[in-house]
């Protein structure tokens, strides 16, 4: 026997195993990124040095917080990862060239070491944390949200947070600490007095490129707005989705037969189900349950099973291997079968109730006419492209034996309606009256009429009943006992009978199927009064997801506003940092219309993310600016001379950032990546122009600023 045909711990430990491998490899790339510009072993080393320190310092609150380290939280600080050495680059590179500079005065003009130093790290200080409060803050929407969605990312947002905030300690005192220690000796001076070749190489090119930037602003400007819209043009039209699909390596197959089917009838369909799985080659094993008990936390009737299918995917896809089991299936006579994955199954059923993505819920009052409209709708949207899997919930009539008590007859024999109702459920459903124990275990001893007697109606009929007198009579003298058809099950929601219509989604996006359903259904369908359409499971929760994400971001958007109000004291330079967002969406929306052209909640939570991110580098821009400005630089120099000195700590938080997330981009299909794969997509496209339009275009807004300012002077 296979006992490990589905484990839930091998997908958990996949998942931690992958998310880990990818934490580890952002962290290489990181460390190649700071190499490649420092050119300095020590400037490297204290840099790195924040990453460690920081990932065992959320360690150490997770740990304090009684949080675990899982695929969220890993994930989280994966995410992360580039951006925990942000503060520390920004602080070792600005506290190494004055060191330099200091180092290059006549000895009598130098500074003591000390103060160059605390100078340094002061220049930079304010822009730090204000950047750093303002990617939290970017991250806080994601707090807001609820149900299965909010539990499975808080912890991922929590952790990135207290990431973030352990990388600020360390840049605020460790880092300081070691350049004094590390990077304030003569001979090292010496030996590094200019900057590294490739620092020297991009300041000439920047240089040079930056000029004529400045010299042709409109035909720049007009090319981003170009861009802009573009991307808005492209954010409208793409798919939306819930989550994305995991991973997990296998399959439940939720079959449902009609209903009264027998145990037997069913294990047999079961059986035919297996064998047909078995013709897929890409299906190792199966295992099946026909039914569960009544005690069961999800109690199923006798006609309906669950297949868990093994497979190990080879030439085909995923999605190709499921389509081939439902055609397969599809020959199966009487089975409505509905596909997809361990985990995916159980998000589904915990969204809507039932085991698929869509779930269309009908309202009425007739249960009949709700059955036919049901059907109606179903053969009304069978033809949409991408919905497979499509089931009408099985309702059936199914003979029942009504007992109806004759009032006056009760009355003549003295038995009161509590005495009879009482005796009826006793007599068939049963009632415990005493507990039997042998050895540890314990049997209830329930008492009821003899199978004789609640079997056929003639036994029923003769069933006896004790008068008030304490005589014996048969049930039939107080009551009349009849045979008529009832439904199988009635189900409701808020008090309404509801019927569902489920699908599940192979191909396209949810949010475009559900879109063609809700056409579909509004042209070919009436619906009486008293009866409506509500469409339930991921489309639902996805909506609603959006929704509270988007008035959240509002919010955060405002507090970073007041923050970079805090910061320049100036509406018109914070509305100038802000510019970062419109850069950043550029290539988020491309990178998502490229990767899938699917909007999921991540990629959402991936733009949020982005755009604080990409606020830190307009700080470092407009401050740099301002410092200089304040001691008497020319508007034109400050712009040129101003961008060239933070080009080299924007580059390189923005490369670290970026290139630590290419692993989570790159095995986005492995186990555990699933959910951080779309945030990274979109933070990496984004980086990419924000970056690129930071350097070109604030320091052109900047001077249109700076000038207009001086013209209303």
């Amino acid at each position: 026997m296979d006992t490990r045909i589905f484990r839930q711990a091998d997908f958990i430990e996949a998942s931690v195993n992958n998310v880990g491998q990818s934490l580890l490899e952002g962290a290489l790339f990181a460390v190649v990124v700071l190499v490649i510009f420092l050119a300095s072993f020590r400037t490297t080393l204290i840099s790195v040095v924040a990453i460690p320190l920081s990932l065992l310092g959320t360690c150490v609150v997770l740990y304090l917080l009684g949080m675990d380290i899982n695929t969220m939280t890993l994930g989280g600080m994966c995410i992360a990862i580039g951006s925990l050495v942000d503060d520390a680059i920004i602080d070792v590179e600005n506290v190494y060239k004055r060191l330099r500079q200091n180092h290059n005065k006549p000895k009598e003009e130098r500074q003591p070491v000390f103060t160059v130093v605390f100078e340094a790290s002061k220049e930079i200080r304010a822009s730090i944390l204000n950047a750093t409060f303002i990617i939290m803050v970017a991250f806080v929407p994601l707090f807001f949200l609820t149900g299965m969605e909010g539990r499975m990312l808080k912890p991922l947002g929590t952790a990135y947070i207290i990431s973030l905030f352990m990388s600020l300690i360390v840049a605020m005192t460790v880092t300081p600490l070691l350049c004094k220690m590390m990077l304030s000796d003569d001979k090292y001076l010496n030996k590094n007095e200019k900057d590294s070749w490739l620092t020297r190489k991009l300041s000439a090119g920047y240089f040079k490129s930056l000029a004529w930037v400045l010299d042709n602003k409109k035909k720049v400007v007009g090319t981003v707005l170009a861009f802009f819209i573009v991307a808005i043009a492209l954010f409208a039209t793409m798919g939306r989705s819930f989550l994305p699909e995991f991973n997990e390596g296998s399959a439940v197959v939720s079959a449902v037969a009609k209903p009264g089917v027998s145990l037997e009838v069913n294990d047999r369909l079961g059986d035919m189900m297996e064998k047909e799985l078995m013709k897929v080659p890409e299906v190792t094993g199966t295992a099946r349950r026909t039914g569960r008990g009544e005690l069961d936390e999800h109690s199923q009737s006798t006609n309906s099973a669950e297949l868990d299918v093994q497979f190990a995917l080879k030439d085909r896809s995923r999605e190709e291997v499921f389509n081939d089991m439902r055609e397969r299936l599809a020959g199966i006579p009487g089975v409505a079968a509905t596909i997809g994955q361990p985990l995916g199954h159980r998000i589904d059923h915990m969204l809507s109730g039932t085991r698929a993505n869509i779930a269309i819920k009908l309202f009425g009052t007739e249960l009949s006419r709700m059955f036919m409209l049901g059907n109606q709708i179903k053969s009304s949207i069978e033809g949409i492209d991408g919905l497979v899997d499509i089931s009408v919930e099985q309702q059936v009539e199914t003979p029942q034996l009504q007992v109806q008590a004759n009032r006056a007859a009760l009355a003549k024999y003295g038995i009161t309606l509590e005495d009879f109702n009482e005796f009826i459920e006793m007599a068939f459903a049963g009632e415990k009256i005493a507990d039997m124990y042998e050895g540890q275990r314990k049997f209830d001893i329930v008492l009821r009429l003899d199978k004789n007697y609640t079997e056929s109606m003639d036994g029923v009929r003769k069933a006896l009943i004790d008068t008030g007198d304490g005589r014996k009579i048969p049930l039939e003298e107080v009551s009349e006992i009849v045979s008529v058809g009832g439904p199988n099950t009635i189900t409701r929601e808020n008090v309404q009978r509801k019927l569902v219509v489920s699908a599940n989604v192979s191909g396209r996006d949810v949010g475009s199927v559900v879109r063609d359903i809700q056409k579909a259904i509004d042209e070919n369908i009436s619906l009486p009064e008293g009866y409506r359409v509500e469409y339930g499971g991921q489309f639902e929760s996805a909506q609603s997801a959006s929704r509270t994400l988007f008035l959240t971001t509002v919010l955060a958007l405002t507090i970073i506003f007041l923050l970079l109000y805090g910061e320049f004291k100036n509406v018109s330079l914070a509305v100038i940092v802000l510019l970062n967002l419109p850069f950043a969406l550029i290539g988020g929306v491309m990178a998502v219309f490229f990767a899938s052209g699917v909007i999921s909640i991540p990629s959402i939570i991936g733009f949020i993310t982005l755009f604080g991110i990409a606020t830190r580098n307009g700080i470092l821009l407009i401050s740099k600016y301002r410092h200089l400005q304040e001691a008497g630089t020319p508007l034109h120099e400050t712009v040129l001379h101003g961008s060239i000195d933070r080009l080299n700590p924007i580059l390189m938080t923005a490369l670290t950032s970026a290139l630590a997330l290419i692993p989570l981009v790159f095995n986005g299909d492995k186990a555990g990546n699933e959910i951080q794969s779309p945030m990274a997509i979109v933070v990496l496209g984004g980086l990419l122009t924000s970056t690129l339009l930071n350097i070109y275009v604030m320091p052109v807004v900047y001077e249109w600023f700076a000038k207009r300012k001086l013209n209303s002077k």
